[in-house]
């Protein structure tokens, strides 16, 4: 591949010279330009790997240039060498403080001319050599990374889908769940990279309920309160199963666990957490997880239609809910009705699909807390 030289010189027949000279050789392919200004246009859109300039120009000189040259993306180690007669000390310390990487005498057939500029166009296609190197080096590491980030989501959700399998009950709770808390998050106007780790963290959230035994976890009907306490242990549980994890959707999910029954105003579980001493994601996913239990089937009840759940979180917000979190819900409402109803929104359909493979065969969670009526308001 022959060195790209941008050469700039507001003399035609210098420009001819130079680009005779330097592809002499058949090493280089020579660009030129009379006008700097036009030259700074080309560079914009097309790479370089050794520029030539000369220092009197008009409209700009070769140091404004070299200035400007060097903002460009991908410039900053670009060989140029500054053309100029007036090698005095003060225009070489303000070339070189410019971003000059070498001078060339003004006289075409001098020797130290000739050798510099070999040695330049060498220094040229090894600077882009290198930097071919690190452009590939930086694709590896990055398919690296992403592959670990997928082996980290798959694991993140077969461990959810564990979960799924202890209930008997058929249905997408956690694949639901996460659409919601994506809705939320990105409506809270969160950063994107929060946005999605929630939304992989959010079917964490009763990853403590593999510890609660079955005669309470399927039992059909009202749980006494000693039953209750016991469903309650699943949010500590599931905070200490992934605390402590190097990896920060488990350290989410940790916080999503522990803290999705907490509550705004401060009378929710188990630490009695209020307003914004709760973690931005367990609020979010609080709301997902509450809207979704009243309106999906139960074997202990019938789906509560979506306009009377949504009344009750707007009558619940300020109390038991967030709301901020309400209001961004609410916000994207059709969004939320096609989720509920089956239908995978339009903004999901490419960010979504690491989860739904895997999530959607699995058996839904039936969130058996949900039978209180602390937590669920009556049929």
């Amino acid at each position: 591949m022959l060195t790209q030289a941008l050469l700039v010189d507001d003399s035609r027949s210098v420009l001819n010279f130079l680009k005779r000279h330097i592809e002499a050789e058949g090493l280089v392919e020579a660009t030129t330009f009379l006008d700097p200004v036009e030259a700074l246009a080309c560079a914009r859109k097309r790479v370089f790997d050794l520029v030539l300039v000369d220092y009197e120009m008009p409209h700009m000189d070769g140091i404004s240039f070299i200035r400007a040259f060097r903002t460009l993306p991908g410039c900053a180690d670009i060989p140029i060498a500054m053309i100029t007669s007036r090698q005095t000390d003060d225009i070489k310390m303000e070339a070189l403080q410019a971003g000059a990487t070498d001078f060339l005498p003004k006289q075409p057939q001098s020797v130290e001319m000739t050798v510099r500029l070999r040695n330049l166009v060498h220094l040229g296609a090894a600077v882009r050599k290198q930097n071919d190197r690190a452009a590939d080096l930086a694709s590896a590491v990055a398919a690296a990374t992403q592959k670990l980030g997928e082996r980290e989501e798959e694991i993140i959700l077969r461990l959810a889908l564990a979960v799924e399998y202890r209930d008997n009950d058929t249905g997408e709770h956690t694949l639901r769940v996460a659409r919601y808390s994506r809705i939320i998050a990105e409506q809270l106007g969160l950063p994107p990279r929060l946005c999605r780790d929630i939304y992989l963290a959010a079917p964490l959230h009763d990853v403590g309920k593999v510890a609660i035994p079955d005669k309470i976890l399927l039992k059909p009907g009202r749980l006494t309160d000693e039953e209750m306490a016991v469903i309650r242990t699943h949010a500590t549980i599931g905070e200490k199963i992934l605390a402590d994890s190097s990896c920060e959707l488990i350290q989410l999910g940790a916080q999503i666990a522990a803290g999705h029954h907490e509550r705004w105003d401060g009378a929710g579980y188990p630490n009695g957490l209020k307003a914004d001493e709760i973690p931005v994601a367990a609020r979010v996913v609080a709301v997902a997880d509450v809207f979704d239990a009243l309106t999906t089937r139960r074997p202990y009840k019938e789906p509560m239609p979506l306009e009377v759940a949504r009344n009750y979180l707007v009558e619940n917000q300020g109390r038991q809910f967030d709301p901020a979190c309400v209001e961004a819900f609410l916000s994207r409402w059709d969004d939320v009705v096609e989720i509920a109803a089956g239908q995978q929104a339009t903004p999901f359909q490419k960010t979504e699909a690491p989860l739904a493979p895997i999530i959607e065969c699995a058996v839904e969670n039936r969130l058996v807390e949900d039978r209180s009526s602390e937590a669920v308001p009556a049929d």
